[in-house]
């Protein structure tokens, strides 16, 4: 195959691939020690999770994405439109490396907390509606009726939630389930 046809494929298509060839790696190994790791691995909760599609937005619960790193990985495979809903209250966290992305494909960032300032301050400037929201509950009623069509609401922390992944999923399908 000539290096333009799998460049043509796009990069979800070659990831995909090239995680087949390690599967079939895999399936050969002779240490069952090691197949029988790598065998248990199951797909994570609430990453990239489609929730729904209300009035032309799309829903994803990536609540999984408790780090900078998780959401780049995420918001790098999304096309543009994007409705960004991350928590706040945190003012550790580093959001350097996600600017450039955001810059690309996010049209809009809803900052869950009470001190929401660091996010402010990351991405004024770079993402052209920046709104706070006291909850997750207003979070998702706000991107319901804002006006950006076809957009992909994705929930996607950035940063360790003070309830479990799971809870924190779970809570955002069912404030989206009840729009």
């Amino acid at each position: 195959m000539s290096i333009e046809l799998l460049a043509k494929q796009g990069r979800t298509r070659i990831y995909g691939g090239l995680a087949a060839v390690e599967t079939s790696r895999l399936r050969q190994m002779r240490d069952n020690a090691m197949r029988s790791c790598f065998s248990r691995i199951e797909e994570t909760a609430c990453r990239m999770e489609h929730v729904a599609h209300i009035h032309g937005k799309e829903y994803i619960n990536d609540a999984a994405s408790v780090s900078v790193n998780a959401t780049w990985y995420t918001l790098e495979k999304l096309d543009g439109g994007v409705v960004w809903i991350a928590l706040g209250d945190d003012n550790q966290t580093d959001y350097t490396r996600l600017r450039p992305l955001a810059l690309r494909k996010v049209r809009m960032l809803i900052c869950v907390g009470r001190d929401n300032s660091n996010l402010h301050r990351a991405f004024s400037g770079v993402v052209p509606e920046i709104i706070d929201a006291g909850s997750l509950a207003a979070a998702v009623q706000t991107s319901c009726y804002c006006g950006i069509d076809q957009a992909k609401v994705l929930l996607s922390p950035a940063t360790h939630p003070g309830t479990s992944v799971q809870e924190l999923g779970r809570e955002y399908c069912h404030q989206v389930n009840e729009l």
